[in-house]
């Protein structure tokens, strides 16, 4: 390798051609990164006093061994988005120019000679810089002057328009953009192609503008070292037509979450967003993608990501699945992906049917939404849903999932019909985060000509102006501020209408009956929400209760819960555990009249017990186990302490004070390898807190969801 400094603009003089790689990333900078480029060209150029601005490196390898008398492009490692972006903005310059040469060295006809063209070559040589897919077409018809294709790249076409306003904006005075232009240095970075590995140089690499994405570096690390050949064969057959299917926009978005998605079907492990390509050079490097290939791991990707844009980016060409699908998106649970799309894989395998998928995304929608109503923690979906396929029988596929389902534990609970009608009936919904989401669902369940919901506005029936006239404080009661508080925002005084000005804080009778136009009225509403508000005579807390009732049946129905037959769901339960012979009093030194060590024991199972619902309290031989699904920590009684061991990797648990110590491969009785000795009562806050950390992980919130 070897590195140089130089001016930007006689490094492209001098270089034939540059190549971008089919397997690096598309032209990505976003308006902000081009600005920020223009900005420090031209405080540059104006300001005599500043001599170069750093831009950052160029790292290229050369396509072949060359000597002098032959004419190769340079392969592009790292630098395609400043290399790219300067290219746009000298061309925008160029068209600018004109007949003017603001600049010694700054005309139209040098600036295309020298840094945009090869004015003595045809073909793709014609062109100092060749981007890849999309992107190539769009910019040589820039630098070519010709017309845009039909299938443009947003990214060049958008900058470039960016750039001409700008330069636009200057007016005829272009000297300070020439002048910056001049002083842009970057290091010049060459690699021997038999001397140095390209891969490592480029994940070392921290460019300067916008940060290289996990999917990224996966796709170089997949493609960059293999032959031609193949390596084109690759891109064409597979990762092309991923990206295609994502878009331009949503690949940059949305193609790191689907890796992360995969590779928690993968591995059953989910990865840290930052972590995704680690995880996924683990994953490759496994036995059996290695035994299979790397054709065979890119297909697998491909066929993967057809399932993901399916689900994810309403590319189902089901009717019924797609819109389950798109209500599911409306909810935001990308946690539930990695369960879907191995659904999905059996789906298109034939091994699930399409009304057992649609079932089961149904069924996930419900489990979602239920808990949101009911206010239960989310922070243990992740976890709950990256397991989720390890409990099915697929022999009985959609029944193990209905059972699974039903037999998740308290804080993985499915809300049952109970919980979620009366929940629904008190909770603000008007603040929920998709309140047009559950409201189209209300309305459209069961409709074969779909409402569109997004049309019209949310009206509450009780205005929300604080200051109710004096029928509506007649029509309330006495204690009409306390019903307008509990009220307002709740089920059942929330309805739809496109009449929501009209309507304004208007008295009952009139949002019902609209003497001067009743077609506007509550009463003539073909909406299913407003269906009897037309034979009531008043509004008050009764009728709120009232109807808040119906539309909760209505709810139950929608997000329907999953229903089997006692014996089959029987059959899935776990075998219960031998109830255990052992008690309190069966621990030596937590015998009575030993109160010291029975005291501290005492308080410290009570906060741990106090800690969650779901946790649990069992006496063994040896030790006293805290459980919520498994252990997570475990006490063994002694003389003058409590030996605990918190079920937790000790690289894990944030202990300020020190007080953890590090079993790890050290026999103990006890599950992890964290453990405290508690033997004051004042300590006890603080080892609550650290036994909270191995809890949180174990419900799901250990790492990000």
């Amino acid at each position: 390798m070897k590195a140089t400094e130089a001016k930007l603009l006689d490094f492209l003089k001098k270089s034939p051609q540059f190549v971008i790689p089919i397997y690096q990333r598309t032209y990505s900078w976003a308006e902000k990164e081009c600005r920020q480029l223009w900005d420090d060209i031209v405080r540059t150029g104006a300001d005599d006093r500043i001599s170069v601005h750093f831009v950052g490196s160029i790292v290229y390898i050369d396509k072949a061994d060359s000597n002098v008398t032959t004419w190769e492009p340079l392969l592009v490692i790292d630098g395609q988005q400043r290399l790219t972006t300067v290219t746009l903005l000298i061309a925008a310059l160029a068209n600018a120019l004109g007949e003017t040469e603001p600049v010694d060295g700054f005309s139209a006809e040098m600036l295309r000679g020298y840094y945009l063209l090869n004015p003595l070559e045809k073909g793709e040589r014609k062109f100092k810089l060749l981007l890849s897919q999309t992107d190539k077409r769009s910019l040589t018809a820039i630098v070519g002057n010709q017309e845009q294709p039909k299938e443009y790249s947003l990214r060049v076409t958008q900058n470039f328009s960016l750039f001409e306003s700008l330069i636009a904006g200057c007016g005829s005075d272009l000297a300070a953009v020439c002048k910056g232009l001049l002083k842009l240095m970057m290091v010049d970075i060459r690699l021997k192609r038999k001397e140095d590995n390209p891969q490592l140089i480029f994940e070392s690499m921290n460019s300067t503008g916008k940060e290289l994405s996990q999917a990224d570096l996966i796709r170089n690390y997949v493609l960059m070292g293999l032959e031609t050949d193949l390596q084109t064969r690759l891109y064409e057959q597979f990762w092309r037509p991923m990206e295609v299917d994502f878009g331009q926009e949503a690949y940059g978005t949305h193609f790191d979450p689907f890796m992360r998605h995969y590779l928690t079907v993968k591995t059953g492990v989910i990865p840290r967003l930052d972590e995704v390509y680690e995880a996924f050079k683990t994953h490759a490097c496994s036995p059996d993608a290695a035994t299979a290939g790397v054709e065979a791991l890119v297909k697998d990707i491909r066929d993967f990501a057809r399932y993901f844009c399916a689900i994810a980016l309403g590319a189902e060409p089901n009717p019924d699945l797609k819109v389950a699908f798109h209500d599911l998106r409306e909810l935001k649970v990308d946690v539930a992906y990695p369960f879907l799309l191995e659904l999905y894989q059996d789906y298109k395998a034939d091994k699930f049917s399409t009304i057992d998928l649609l079932a089961s995304v149904r069924l996930v929608e419900a489990y979602v939404f239920r808990r949101a109503i009911c206010a239960i923690p989310t922070n243990s979906m992740n976890k709950t849903f990256a397991t989720f396929t390890k409990a099915l029988k697929k022999d009985r596929y959609f029944e193990s999932i209905q059972a699974h389902f039903l037999g998740l534990p308290s804080y993985r609970r499915f809300p049952t019909d109970e919980e979620f009608r009366r929940d629904l009936h008190t909770r603000d919904l008007y603040h929920f985060r998709s309140r047009g989401y559950w409201l189209r669902r209300l309305e459209n369940h069961g409709r074969k000509e779909r409402v569109a919901v997004d049309e019209y506005t949310i009206e509450h029936i009780l205005p929300q102006n604080e200051d109710l006239s004096s029928k509506w404080r007649e029509s309330l009661g006495s204690d009409w501020q306390r019903v307008h508080q509990t009220w307002l925002h709740t089920l059942g005084n929330l309805t739809l209408t496109a009449y929501n000005a009209d309507y304004s804080d208007r008295p009952f009778d009139e949002k019902r009956d609209m003497p001067s136009a009743p077609e506007k009225g509550l009463k003539q509403s073909p909406f299913k929400l407003n269906q009897g508000l037309g034979l009531l005579e008043t509004w008050n807390e009764d009728t709120i209760k009232a109807r808040a009732g119906k539309l909760a049946d209505l709810a139950v129905g929608v997000w329907s819960a999953p229903v089997l037959p006692s014996d089959i769901l029987a059959a899935y339960r776990p075998k219960a555990n031998a109830v255990t012979e052992y008690t309190i009093d069966d621990h030596t030194h937590l015998a009575r009249g030993r109160s010291a060590v029975r005291d501290l024991f005492e308080a410290f199972r009570k906060a741990v017990l106090a800690l969650d619902p779901c946790v649990s309290e069992e006496f063994l031989k040896l030790y006293v186990a805290y459980k919520a699904e498994t252990n997570f920590v475990d006490v063994v009684p002694q003389a003058k302490r409590l030996r605990l061991s918190l079920n937790m990797r000790f690289a894990d648990v944030n202990d300020p004070k020190g007080l953890c110590m590090d079993t790890t491969n050290l026999g103990r009785w006890g599950n992890g390898d964290v453990e405290i000795r508690l033997s004051k009562l004042e300590d006890l806050p603080y080892v609550i807190g650290l036994v909270r950390q191995s809890l949180e992980l174990q419900l799901g919130n250990g790492g990000d969801a």
